[in-house]
């Protein structure tokens, strides 16, 4: 989806070279619709330039930085030198992502969706999420929760959750904890059993969360949580521990949760 308007000043901009010209180059955005921009020829790179397409060449997708905008001569002027590498890879990064998200856009509403209805369901997740691509992570990530906000029907919500979930490739990080559960009780392994059923959540773990425990060597179970984010996975972890503790301790038995393996002293 190309942006009605205009950038702002200062504003990163992906164009693809046009015209190339002894003075300069032009350079149509890509984001922005029915929008053209000029890089003088002391914008296109550092030190004294002989020719301009020792620099550039047409049909190059290039980043430029918006310098100033004359909306009343359709004037925008850009400079390509004033952005740097680093710069350079996020933005072309993120105008990917972009284009990504259109793509599940028609996706999840198929070929009847008109172009007004496009733009105002984009609109609405711009307005929330500061680009399409995140309003469809955290759509992947945290489902309808995600889009209570968002001025949208709820078929329309779901189209969305469901789109993301089948497309969005969100990053998990991964923690690790351990409790030692032991029980004085006859029956002290079940007790232990239970108390392991709790630390996996009996469902109280969220969809985007990933809990696993397993067996170390007794009294020791090691508990793996994967998480879009280390607070989420951090939290998950925490309460997985305290329900074995709880469960444990209920039964006149004892839990202790700690973040390192620790090994007994026998051994």
């Amino acid at each position: 989806m190309k942006y009605e308007g205009w950038p702002e000043p200062g504003e990163l901009v992906v164009g693809k070279v046009d015209e190339i010209e002894d003075f300069g180059v032009f350079v149509d955005l890509e984001e922005y619709q029915d929008k053209r921009g000029l890089v003088h020829i002391s914008e296109v790179a550092s030190g004294w330039i002989k020719n301009v397409r020792d620099h550039v060449r047409e049909g190059q997708t290039v980043v430029a930085k918006v310098l100033d905008v004359d909306e009343s001569s359709q004037q925008i002027d850009l400079s390509i030198k004033d952005v740097n590498d680093h710069q350079r890879s996020d933005k072309i990064q993120e105008w990917k992502n972009e284009q990504k998200a259109d793509k599940w856009l028609s996706i999840a509403f198929g070929e009847e969706l008109s172009d007004e209805q496009f733009r105002a369901i984009a609109s609405e997740l711009i307005h929330e999420f500061g680009s399409l691509y995140d309003g469809f992570e955290q759509a992947a990530i945290h489902g309808t929760e995600a889009l209570e906000s968002v001025d949208l029907d709820e078929e329309e919500i779901d189209a969305i959750v469901e789109t993301a979930r089948e497309n969005v490739s969100v990053p998990y990080v991964t923690v690790t904890g351990y409790v030692h559960l032991t029980s004085p009780n006859a029956d002290g392994v079940d007790d232990v059993q239970e108390a392991l059923k709790a630390a996996e959540g009996n469902g109280e773990v969220p969809d985007e969360a990933d809990l696993e425990v397993t067996y170390v060597g007794a009294p020791e179970y090691r508990i793996r949580v994967q998480a879009p984010n280390y607070k989420t996975a951090e939290d998950e972890l925490e309460a997985s521990a305290e329900r074995a503790v709880e469960a444990i301790e209920s039964v006149g038995g004892e839990g202790e949760y700690h973040r390192e393996r620790q090994l007994e002293e026998e051994q």
